[in-house]
């Protein structure tokens, strides 16, 4: 893990762990069981379980490459050991109001991590990198798709420590 790579959460990097796992060690053997079991029916060329298999294979152990270089390239940081909790880093939850006063909540996390479905937003993404560094009280513009639009920063949480 580099010291200055792209920042993950621990649960992140676990996550990342755990498909790398997955597929290492329960996926792939079981396709090189099929593509065994595969070859040993003769004729390869017209023979679905092998070619299916050997594509399947291919696409594991791509996944495994970009997984392993990914992990080594992250930085872990755990949120909760935040020690200027007034600002917004990695790892905080962050309450925004915009013009209308409409609310959002949404919570930084590594790109890895990210899903704006449940509010988590990459480190990397523009709202991400406008919000960072803001305490609460500051205007912040952000430049989106449907044009700028400008939040106020109403609250910022990190996980216990």
């Amino acid at each position: 893990m580099k010291p200055d790579g792209p920042p993950i959460s621990p649960s992140g990097m676990a996550a990342l762990r755990a498909r790398y796992d997955h597929l290492l060690g329960t996926e792939r053997p079981a396709i090189v069981e099929i593509v065994s079991w595969a070859a040993g029916n003769g004729d390869r060329s017209e023979n679905g379980d092998y070619l299916y298999g050997r594509k399947r294979m291919r696409e594991i152990d791509r996944e495994l490459a970009f997984l392993a270089r990914r992990m080594k390239a992250l930085r872990v940081v755990d949120p909760a050991q935040q020690a200027e909790r007034g600002r917004i880093f990695f790892g905080a939850s962050v309450e925004l109001a915009d013009e209308d006063d409409e609310r959002l909540t949404l919570t930084i996390v590594g790109d890895d991590e990210q899903d704006a479905a449940r509010g988590l937003i990459g480190w990397s993404a523009p709202i991400a990198r406008a919000l960072r560094g803001a305490g609460v009280g500051d205007l912040r513009t952000v430049r989106l798709p449907s044009g700028e639009k400008e939040w106020e920063v109403m609250a910022i949480t990190y996980p216990a420590g």
